[in-house]
């Protein structure tokens, strides 16, 4: 596989901070807004068994909403606010049987203070399109839109069960993920220490904290989401645990980033304010590793980490890494 040499670091552009700057507005206006006004779109509901983890957090059931579509994260997360429960278009459809063209299910991992619908309220229902079986949880929390921030390990044992779930749901032997932020890391816990090598084929991460980051990054990072810094500054083991140098990234790191049994692709953004610097996100060279940048296929592209997972090109650049027998050149 590749690396495609977009590793060195690179000055971020007037256009990129302009953007950070309307996001972090957009989110303090959007603050103000009642959780009621959010909601403009009429859900539907899902039928799904109960999940059989003791330590799964918001299982799906038979009252979790289907929210819309989305077209940015700010949306969706308003949107899960009323709603935290709520499943993205197109996931967790337990009767879904994979089929010749993509016979293995996708499962979406959400990133730290977000949710399964907050971050996946665009990518699900594209999958769903394609052909996919597509499948999200929550997990790393109780209750509420803000999870993702307990023990990483603990995260990566509901990750663990949900995967088995999937499986003998489909009849699937494998599974691809696609996670983003701590979602696009986290998978490799279970991956290197749960036996996670025989059930998984490809990962592909978006924005991921391979390499940890700084504390500053996860401060941006609880400012830009609403009521992230509560929780941040009262309890986050997810989030000590992946700052630079943690005990925990040392030891994933250790003895090789990654398992010759997976494909792993990485996609980030040179404008990325919380995983820092970027090309942190990237993993060691490998066959079976492919580093992507946004920016290498759509230069004057301003995505940032937080509505990575909105963007057209990065959203190309996954669906040629689930499917690269199909994959198509992505575009600005």
């Amino acid at each position: 596989m590749r690396s495609n040499g977009t590793t060195r670091t690179r000055r971020r552009r007037p256009l990129a901070a302009l953007t950070g700057l309307l996001v972090t507005a957009g989110l303090a206006l959007a603050g103000t807004t009642t959780a009621a006004s959010a909601q403009t779109a009429p859900a539907r509901t899902t039928a799904a068994p109960a999940a059989s983890a003791p330590h799964a957090t918001a299982s799906p059931t038979a009252a979790d909403p289907v929210g819309p579509r989305q077209g940015d994260f700010l949306s969706a997360f308003l949107y899960s606010v009323a709603k935290p429960t709520a499943l993205p278009i197109g996931a967790n459809d337990w009767s879904c049987k994979p089929g010749r063209t993509h016979p293995r299910p996708v499962v979406l991992v959400h990133g730290t203070f977000e949710n399964r619908y907050a971050n996946w309220a665009a990518l699900s229902p594209t999958l769903k399109d394609a052909g996919y079986c597509v499948f999200a949880l929550n997990y790393g929390g109780t209750r509420g839109p803000i999870l993702a921030t307990g023990d990483i390990a603990k995260s990566a044992g509901q990750l663990d069960t949900f995967v088995d779930r999937v499986r003998a749901a489909t009849g699937a032997d494998k599974v691809d993920l696609v996670g983003y932020s701590q979602g696009g890391m986290m998978p490799r816990y279970y991956i290197k220490n749960l036996g996670g090598a025989a059930k998984i084929d490809k990962l592909v991460a978006f924005v991921p904290t391979n390499h940890g980051t700084s504390l500053l990054g996860f401060g941006l990072l609880a400012r830009l989401i609403p009521g992230a810094d509560v929780v941040a500054g009262a309890v986050c083991p997810a989030c000590e645990q992946q700052v630079v140098g943690s005990r925990f990234i040392k030891e994933l790191n250790a003895g090789g980033e990654t398992d010759p049994a997976v494909d792993y692709t990485v996609i980030t953004t040179w404008y990325d304010e919380v995983v820092t610097p970027y090309s942190s996100a990237f993993l060691a060279p490998a066959r079976n590793v492919t580093n992507e940048t946004v920016q290498s296929h759509c230069l004057i592209d301003p995505i940032t980490h937080l509505n990575i997972t909105y963007d057209r090109t990065a959203t190309r650049l996954a669906l040629n890494a689930l499917d690269p027998a199909h994959a198509q050149r992505p575009t600005c």
